[in-house]
Order: C-alpha cells, then structure tokens, then sequence
C-alpha cells in the first residue's frame, strides 16, 4: 500500500474525460519532435512550473532545489503527445526521503514514469498506471541505475500503441507490452504530457506507508536536496493541434486529432485518430 500511496501522490487532473464530458481539448505538440537543452536556460515557451519552490537555470542544467518543508518544485509541457519518446538526461538528487521523478501523465490519469529515491543511489524505480487504477504493486518495478546521483545519464521511455520500453543509457531495462497490462484495460494509452519535479515523499505530515516507501523521514537540516536536468528530448508520433476525447473509454481509439493542413492555407480538419506505431528506431 505504501508504494501505491506514494507513486500517485503527484499525480492529478483538473479535467478527466471519463467523468465528464466537458473537458477541453488537450494542445497538442504539432510537430513530431522537440529538444530542449536546460543548460543554456529555460524553455517558457513550452513549459510551465505547477509547484512550490524555484527551478533555477544555470550552466549545469534546470536545478530544481528542496530547501525547506513545502518544497516541490515541478515544471510540466503545455502541451501532449500520443505516443511517442521521452529522453531526460538528469542527475536525480540525494537525501533520505527526497524523490526525483520524470513522468508522463495524462488527463485520465494514464501513467509511465521515473522515480529516483534519494536514499538509494544506485537503483531508479519504473512505475505505470491505466486510469488511475492503482490496486497492484506489480506495475512498479525497481532497477539498477549506478551513479545516478553522481553524474547525468540517459532516461529514456519510448512508448507505442502495443509496447512501452525503458532504457538506462541505451540499453533497453524492462517492456510493458499492451496485453500484459490486463488485456490493454490498465496500458497507458491516452495523450500524456511531460512532468518533471522533485518532492519529499519523507515529509512527516505524508501517510506512514508513503514516507516508508521513500525511505524515511526527510531531515530538512540537510538540505538543499537538488535534482539536475541537463537535456530533454521528445517525439510526438501523433503530431496535431490538440486531441479530444470522442467518448468516455479511456481507449486510444477513441481518440481524435485536430490537425493542421500542410498545405499553405494551413486549414484544421478534425478527424478520428489512426494511431502511429512509431519508428522503428526505438534507442
């Protein structure tokens, strides 16, 4: 139980299609790729910052700092994608309690994610919802990631219709295919954007179980606890305007583009999705 409290603490919606029918549109990002190098400063075009506490830019990256209790600074894209690649270069923070994450989310609450935990350097955790539904610890699975809080590596998630990948430095370390996620019902399916953010899941006032699932109390006297992202890199294999939700599933299919015409008048047609599979180039 800890787990679960813990991986969906973050994660919310101001609007989800499956209980109502009123929700906006989601901005789509409208071309199939993006890149972002923090390095040489923010990017406001395109993120937003959602919590409390500074993200400062500077030669390392976008440091986003624990310095005191209520601390979780988080910046998230304006805009989605439907299936597509999520590359983070990053150097999760240290600190009993303090948890790193990169994570796409979507308005259903359709999950893939990163989570480094502060008190275990040499592992990173792998975590995915469909829905919300959060009644299995199986969706997590924790892995090896050596020196993650000593130097920058390559977080890759490449996410399609049928399969999702996680990569540490290129090399593939765990595959969630469609069926295997109780017949497709809990596979991430619906149009995700990106978030990025640092939180103390070893607050005091947090439940018992998610303080223990983060390895402890967070003894703010040792802070700043800092997370650094050099770079990030994004595909979009379903480039559009924005995406509806034509029905209430929850399901891919039923998923609809607002696309823009190519040619020069650049007129809108709304039409239902074919969803892209991807490249075949999945590293």
């Amino acid at each position: 139980a800890g787990l679960i409290a813990s991986a969906t603490a973050q994660t919310y919606s101001d609007c989800n299609p499956m209980e109502k029918s009123s929700c906006s549109a989601d901005e789509a990002l409208s071309s199939s790729s993006y890149s972002v190098d923090f390095t040489k400063g923010a990017d406001d075009d395109a993120w937003e910052s959602i919590g409390s506490g500074d993200v400062d830019y500077t030669s390392k990256g976008a440091e986003f700092t624990i310095n005191e209790k209520g601390d979780a600074p988080t910046i998230q894209t304006n805009w989605y994608i439907f299936f597509g690649r999520l590359e983070v270069h990053l150097k999760a923070a240290s600190g009993t309690g303090i948890v790193s994450s990169a994570v796409l989310l979507s308005d259903v609450l359709d999950e893939v994610d990163w989570e480094w935990l502060g008190g275990s350097s040499e592992e990173v955790q792998t975590n995915y919802y469909g829905k919300g539904n959060s009644t299995s610890d199986t969706r997590s699975e924790t892995l090896a990631a050596a020196g993650s809080q000593t130097a920058s590596h390559n977080y890759t998630i490449y996410w399609t219709k049928e399969t999702c990948v996680w990569y540490v430095d290129g090399t593939a370390v765990r595959t969630l295919n469609y069926a295997d996620a109780l017949g497709g019902e809990n596979y991430p399916q619906t149009p995700m954007r990106i978030k990025l953010g640092i939180w103390a899941g070893g607050d005091s006032d947090n439940a018992e179980g998610t303080i223990t699932w983060a390895g402890g109390e967070t003894d703010y006297s040792d802070a700043p606890f800092t997370m650094i992202v050099e770079s990030v890199k994004i595909e979009n294999f379903n480039p559009a305007e924005s995406y509806t939700y034509g029905d209430q599933t929850g399901d891919y299919g039923s998923i609809e583009l607002d696309e823009t015409d190519k040619s020069e008048t650049k007129s809108k047609t709304s039409t239902k999705t074919t969803t892209s599979t991807g490249s075949s180039t999945e590293t």
